[in-house]
């Protein structure tokens, strides 16, 4: 009797954020502006490779009036990244990056009872039944698989042609075939190079590591030249077929423009290969029978899938769910996840008795000087 409880929802104080080289701008868009809006200052460390981006939209941000200090940019590689980790004042970190770097952060950040959100590696799948839409399929199969250089989190990176799909194949690797390979900046390039000359080692080395496990090579980028950048970091579109479960072309997130294709018989079939890969970021199904796409959205055990959509990232009222080893974290990231990483609730609880309460004598004057 007589008691109130409120729960607010309060902000944590200073929060982090690390941020990977392929989308420069849009991650740490997913991570400052929600924070700040919900009351925190942020300390954000951009890619090494990629720090200009940041610090346009640092001074963007500080042109539209936000309060010097409340947003704040480090700079560098091992250091910085401990630093955030270990800070006592650093109560929350957001990061998208490799696994490697991303099961480093989130157990050191933890140890240190530290929030942590760590989006992470990928191995998206996109299933394609026979009776999808064969000519939309094909398309959206070489878009998601090569754009951006294979380079991004959501890369439909994977192919499971079930039964008669497994026909389309060649018209697959057509299509691949004439996408162009250029700098970004020139008119007509499709996909551009990789990120540096390590990254371009190790995707061809998974090539061939592919084709020596057994692997079919369809299609071989890595030979590709580019007029006027004959030593740059370029591979071309690269199409593997045949592949198992078992090869490393498959277990390994490759993060450049290969596309891995397997073949099952039944949709249970390829449901139970989806499950039983590591990763849960995303995935797509191409179909036109409804109950088909019912079912595999059901079971299939993976944060975000598609339905004729090979790259399902949500819009920002919703949250991005990747799981299982694609996530690290509790709370995922932007849409209603993203506020309640950003905050933490308080509850108070007040009593006010009623017998307590005075009522004063009424005034019937207008109030005036001395009165």
């Amino acid at each position: 009797k007589d008691m109130d409880t409120h729960t607010y929802r309060l902000p944590l104080g200073v929060c982090a954020g690390i941020a990977p080289f392929n989308f420069p701008a849009m991650i740490p868009l997913w991570m400052f502006p929600m924070a700040m809006v919900c009351g925190n200052t942020f300390l954000m460390k951009p890619s090494e490779r990629v720090p200009g981006a940041l610090m346009f939209l640092a001074k963007l941000f500080q042109d539209a009036g936000a309060p010097d200090g409340t947003l704040n940019i480090i700079h560098g590689q091992h250091e910085a990244v401990n630093f955030i980790c270990d800070h006592p004042d650093i109560r929350a970190i957001s990061f998208v990056g490799s696994n490697q770097a991303g099961e480093y952060i989130y157990e050191r950040g933890s140890r240190n009872g530290k929030r942590v959100q760590a989006n992470m590696g990928a191995k998206n799948h996109g299933v394609v039944m026979p009776d999808a839409n064969k000519e939309n399929t094909l398309n959206q199969l070489v878009g998601a698989a090569f754009g951006a250089a294979g380079q991004r989190c959501m890369a439909l990176s994977t192919a499971i042609l079930v039964g008669e799909a497994q026909k389309w194949l060649p018209e697959l690797v057509d299509r691949a075939k004439n996408l162009r390979v250029n700098a970004g900046d020139q008119p007509g390039a499709d996909l551009g190079p990789l990120i540096s000359p390590q990254a371009k080692e190790r995707v061809c080395s998974l090539i061939e590591k592919g084709v020596k496990e057994g692997a079919s090579l369809l299609l071989d980028g890595r030979n590709v030249k580019v007029k006027g950048y004959e030593k740059g970091n370029f591979v071309g579109p690269t199409i593997l077929a045949k592949v198992k479960p078992n090869m490393t072309c498959y277990k390994e997130e490759i993060f450049g423009p290969v596309l891995v294709v397997l073949e099952a018989d039944t949709l249970d079939e390829a449901i139970e290969m989806v499950n039983n890969n590591p990763y849960g970021n995303g995935t797509a199904i191409f179909t036109t029978n409804g109950a088909t796409a019912r079912k595999y959205s059901h079971l299939v055990d993976v944060g975000q899938v598609g339905i004729n959509v090979p790259i399902p990232v949500p819009l920002p009222m919703f949250s991005f769910t990747g799981s299982r080893a694609s996530f690290r974290g509790d709370t995922n990231f932007y849409g209603k996840q993203g506020v309640q990483f950003y905050t933490q609730l308080k509850t108070i609880i007040s009593q006010w008795k009623e017998e307590d309460a005075t009522i004063a004598k009424p005034a019937v004057v207008m109030p005036t000087m001395g009165n």
